[in-house]
Formats: C-alpha cells, structure tokens, sequence
C-alpha cells in the first residue's frame, strides 16, 4: 500500500534487519491473495471480509499510534485520506477479493503488479514524461496484459477481468493522486486509511446485500486472522521500515516478486495450474515492471522524477 511516503536518505541499518524486513514484505504480501482465496472459500463475502481486514488492523494500529502520543490527522489531512482509502482499499483491495471469486490468486497478483504500469501512464499526464526504457516497460507490459486475457484464464471469466482492470486502475490512480497532498506521519496515515477503506467496504457490503448466512469455516476465519495481523501490519510495517532504510529501489521490488511468490503458493496449496502462454505473458509483465522499476532509480537531470 503506497502512503506516499518521501525520505530524504536511507539511515544505516544491520544487514540481518534489512533481510527480516525484506523477507516479511516478500513472502508475507506474496501470500495474501492466497489467504484472500482461503477466506472467500471459508464463507466470508468479499466486501465484508475486506472491510472488517481492514477496520480491525487500522483501528489497532492507530491506537497504539495515539497511545504513544502521534497526532491525529488534520480534518484536511483526513479528506486526503478518505479518497486515498477509498482508491487503494475500497476499489483497488476490494475489487481483487471480488476477482478472486472467479480469477486464480495468482493471476490476481500479476494483475495487480501491473497497476506499475498504469502508474506510469498517470504520472504522464502530470508532466512526469517517462525516459525510453521506461516507455518501452510501459508498451511491452500493455501487451503482457492484453496477451494473458487473451489466453483465455480471464477471459472465461468476464467479472473477474472487469474487477481487476479497475482495481489496477485505482490503485495506480489513487498512488500517484497522492502525491504532493498534505498527510499525516507514514504509519497514521496507513491506520487512517485503513479505516477509511474499512468503513467504506463494509457500507457497500450491506448496501449491496452481503450477509453472513453461516459461521465461517476455521480455515477462512484463520485466513481473515493473518491478512488482518501480518498482511496489513507486520507486512505493512517492514516496508514503512525499508523506506527509511534502503534504497527505494529496492523497498518498492516486492512489486515484481510478490506476483512469483503468489502463483508458487496458488500452485502449491491450491491447485492453481497454468499453461505455458500464461507463464510467458506472467513473464512479459513482471519484466516490464522490473524495467520500470529500475528505470525510475536512475537519477535524472529533468525537473519531473519518479516518487
């Protein structure tokens, strides 16, 4: 999830730390669109296990925040957030759980990866003109995209395709919407959104007729546990960690390695399979991603940059 967080340089820190907190953001983000599958199997309706996910761990979050004396956020800094919220959480989160009805986990992360892209497009438009490498990531990503709905594993299912188009594209709108805005410290302003994203699931939940019509299984239950615990705090926390830390370049790689982890654990617990032009447009994408990546670490003379 993207605060829109800026730091002027990375503090020293011991080699073994940098590793745990690389380590948490790769394996434990990697395996949240699996967790996300487990807990829609386990009974829970998109919205409501999205929203509760998130009401829960902002709102631990944000008062141990206010119990160790951070301020709360101004009411201009809560309206920034409730939009950011809404983008990144209620339409970008919440739509993947609705994919993952229909979508496999693991495509539900490539498809995610890709928001990477549209970034690009978004930050475009606002005058930040992305370098050669960077438009070729962009062209050979967009026909990574087109080539894996072409194959067929989205296309059999239009409503997950749909979902997941428009989270990738909130989410990239809502990250690069956030620059520049007035906010709150990191972590306040991640438990703020969190609650914003929470709040604004859930009401869409029930307005929508979402109920739960049994008690869950101990499995989703379980699975509503760790995304709530180690997706959206510990995970969370590790990357607000690495920011300050290292390079941004490599804070912001679990873009492309989250995707891999995600589809070897679909495969390996869940039975997901693949074919082979689907690996390859899984492949195209990530490459595309990794290019832009690396791209945006190069330093530029102009006066537009990347985050």
């Amino acid at each position: 999830m993207n605060a829109a967080t800026s730091v002027a340089a990375p503090a020293r820190a011991s080699g073994l730390a940098v590793v745990l907190a690389i380590a948490a953001v790769y394996l434990i983000w990697g395996s949240t669109y699996l967790a996300i599958r487990f807990a829609l199997e386990g009974g829970l309706p998109p919205r409501l296990m999205a929203g509760g996910r998130f009401l829960v761990a902002g709102g631990l979050l944000y008062a141990v925040l206010r119990l160790r004396g951070v301020p709360a956020p101004t009411r201009a800094q809560w309206r920034n957030l409730a939009v950011m919220g809404a983008l990144l959480l209620g339409l970008g989160n919440g739509l993947v759980c609705i994919a993952e009805q229909s979508v496999s986990s693991g495509l539900a992360a490539v498809a995610v990866a890709s928001s990477a892209l549209w970034m690009g497009v978004f930050a475009a438009m606002r005058g930040e003109r992305p370098g050669r490498t960077e438009w070729i990531g962009l062209a050979c990503g967009f026909a990574g995209v087109l080539w894996l709905n072409a194959g067929g594993a989205l296309r059999g299912s239009p409503v997950g395709l749909v979902a997941l188009f428009v989270a990738t594209i909130a989410w990239a709108f809502g990250s690069i919407w956030s620059r520049g805005r007035d906010l709150p410290s990191p972590f306040m302003g991640a438990a703020a959104q969190m609650l914003c994203g929470g709040a604004l699931l859930l009401g869409a939940g029930f307005a929508l007729g979402e109920r739960m019509h049994a008690m869950p299984t101990l499995q989703g239950l379980l699975a509503v546990g760790y995304l709530a615990s180690f997706g959206s705090i510990v995970a969370f926390s590790a990357y607000i960690w690495l920011l300050h830390h290292v390079r941004p370049v490599l804070a912001g790689s679990y873009a492309y390695v989250n995707p891999a982890i995600a589809v070897v654990l679909g495969a390996w617990l869940a039975g997901e399979r693949f074919g082979g032009g689907e690996l390859a447009a899984m492949a195209v994408i990530l490459c595309s991603v990794v290019a832009i990546t690396l791209a945006k670490a190069r330093p530029r003379t102009a006066a537009g940059r990347g985050r």
